[in-house]
């Protein structure tokens, strides 16, 4: 799976373990719920994962990131669930957080899943609004579900296209 984001200047492909420094760094930065290296390492072994990366064609110069962003999810039976999206500050508002989901949504549905669901934190407007514009509709809340900051979650999900 290869999906071009051109006006980010990166490519969609899945995460190798080389990747995973970077991630781990990217989820810190970023707030996210903290899985850490022998999380995601573990998780790239599994039939069931779906691990995507937003890889910069060259490297940043005044940084040498070479990632964008990642999605990490897993199928479960018949549903696709978004776990992480995590993408750096300067590389938001460039397509690169719906690239990784619209992949992860196209791996999911081709991989038997019917239903995408994720959780999101409620004070996470933008990430919400993102969701929406890909379907996703909030379905209801889990009550103190993420730490540091303590908060609620909605939780939201959308229904996938199916090959028929």
């Amino acid at each position: 799976m290869r999906v071009e984001l051109e006006q980010a200047g990166c490519v969609v492909v899945p995460m190798s373990e080389h990747d995973l420094l970077e991630v781990v760094e990217i989820e810190e930065t970023t707030g996210l719920s903290q899985w850490g290296w022998e999380a995601y390492r573990a998780e790239l072994d599994k039939q069931e994962a779906v691990m995507l990366v937003a890889r910069r064609y060259t490297p940043d110069a005044s940084n040498g990131r070479g990632l964008a962003g990642y999605i990490a999810a897993r199928i479960n039976a018949d549903e696709l669930h978004v776990n992480n999206i995590g993408v750096w500050p300067e590389s938001r508002r460039r397509g690169v957080g719906g690239a990784l989901l619209w992949a992860a949504l196209e791996a999911g549905a081709r991989r038997g899943a019917v239903e995408a669901v994720l959780e999101v934190r409620a004070g996470n407007l933008p990430a919400q609004m993102m969701y929406e514009r890909f379907g996703f509709r909030v379905v209801g809340e889990r009550k103190g579900y993420y730490r540091e900051p303590v908060e609620d979650a909605k939780i939201m999900t959308r229904r996938l296209a199916t090959a028929a």
